[in-house]
């Protein structure tokens, strides 16, 4: 009799604990100027990626059957024979057939137990790449075989299916637990350096901190490569609140909608008469630290807000002019910004085009350009968020923001009106 299947190497979610542990020992172990001068989404994405489960697929319509070969069968037990001696075996000529049926991802799984399940598993041997079933017989019978190869695919898709089921429930609690595990390594860390400094005593470097932990096999190679970050020593940078960003952001809403809604009262103003409007309302709220056209780093931004000596917010206002308009746009946001500047917008413009048409470009205007990372989805119909990275360092990344605005234009008046 084959072996039992999805049985054998425990209970599936006693297994999705192991990885998890694994995944963790795994952060601890990242030193203190990797984990705090990388990329914290970088590392989420890593993880996940390297520890995401792909569940087995069986693909019974690529089953194939192996040629019949004779083969002595002890049916000493078999109640329905009459047998003289039931103690001893009793051999009858049969035939042996191979049923083998092809499977994607990994079938370690063939050997762990999902919940929920039944009493009776299916039974089978996992070979490579495919499930194969033994059946021996002394009268073969077509249709009857037929009828039990059909009956096993089934049961064995039935437990494929909840194996997937708890797969797909780890895969989504998993990257939220890796999420949480770098955040407090890295809040571990950044407590050590300051108690460390606090101190004044020189530090010596360990070389004995284990680099590797046993882990549940993985047999998939990971797509997402571990984020690499400098050997210089970190350095505690203050970082603009994403609450703050966003009522930046807000203020500029709000005067883009009196845009919108009063397109008379800008008809035919520019992009530095329009920027000039924005300006007004940020200083009544910054205490007069938004600038226009200001030096920074590489170039001339149109709008910057300072905040305690440093650059907080830069955006630059254009009119919608085609996609290579806006991917010339980013790359002066890019040459504006220092290490330092995290947070930046776009406030594009559009006059006389078809608005919906300009929103359908953008996303794909910034995820071609060379120091995209990440889409972070939509705020709302009209207001997309990126996170690119500075053209030299991978692990600089900047928070951009693309606002666009449909300004109207105003009909011209009748003669005599």
């Amino acid at each position: 009799m084959q072996d039992l299947l999805f049985y054998g190497h425990g209970e599936l979610r006693d297994y999705f604990e192991a990885v998890k542990e694994a995944a963790k020992k795994e952060v601890e172990a990242i030193d203190t100027n990797s984990i705090l001068n990388s990329s914290e989404e970088d590392f989420v994405r890593h993880f996940a990626d390297k520890y995401s489960i792909e569940p087995p697929i069986l693909d019974p319509d690529n089953k194939c059957i192996s040629a019949p070969f004779d083969v002595d069968i002890d049916v000493s037990q078999d109640r329905m024979r009459a047998v003289f001696d039931r103690s001893r075996p009793c051999y009858v000529k049969g035939v042996t057939l191979t049923v083998s049926v092809p499977f994607t991802g990994d079938g370690t799984f063939f050997k762990y137990t999902p919940s929920p399940y039944t009493m009776s598993p299916p039974r089978g041997e996992v070979v490579g790449q495919e499930v194969c079933f033994v059946y021996q017989q002394t009268e073969p019978n077509a249709e009857e075989l037929g009828k039990e190869i059909s009956r096993r695919i089934s049961d064995i898709q039935q437990y494929l299916g909840w194996v997937r089921s708890n797969i797909e429930g780890f895969n989504k609690e998993f990257e939220p637990f890796i999420r949480e595990a770098i955040r407090l390594r890295k809040r571990k860390k950044l407590k050590d350096l300051d108690l460390v400094e606090k101190l004044g005593i020189p530090v010596r470097k360990r070389e004995d901190m284990p680099r590797t932990y046993a882990i549940p096999e993985v047999k998939r190679k990971p797509r997402i490569a571990r984020p690499t970050a400098s050997g210089k020593p970190f350095t505690p940078e203050p970082a603009l609140e994403m609450a703050e960003y966003e009522n930046i952001l807000s203020i500029v809403k709000n005067m883009a909608l009196v845009l919108e809604r009063s397109p008379s009262a800008f008809e035919g103003m520019k992009e530095e008469d329009l920027r000039q409007h924005f300006l007004i309302q940020l200083n009544a709220q910054y205490e007069g630290a938004a600038t226009g056209e200001t030096f920074n780093y590489s170039g001339k931004t149109d709008i910057l807000i300072r905040h305690e000596g440093r650059n907080a917010f830069i955006a630059e206002c254009k009119f919608w002019k085609g996609e290579k308009g806006l991917s010339e746009a980013i790359g002066q946001i890019l040459k504006y910004t220092s290490w330092r500047d995290t947070k930046t917008a776009i406030i594009l413009f559009n006059r006389g085009k078809n608005f919906s048409s300009v929103l359908e470009k953008i996303p794909g205007v910034v995820k071609a350009h060379a120091s995209f990372k990440r889409d972070e989805g939509k705020r709302g119909e009209t207001e997309f968020r990126f996170v690119l990275h500075q053209p030299d360092d991978v692990n600089r990344e900047l928070i951009l923001t693309v606002m666009a605005f449909n300004v109207p234009v105003p009909e011209k008046a009748a003669p005599g009106q």
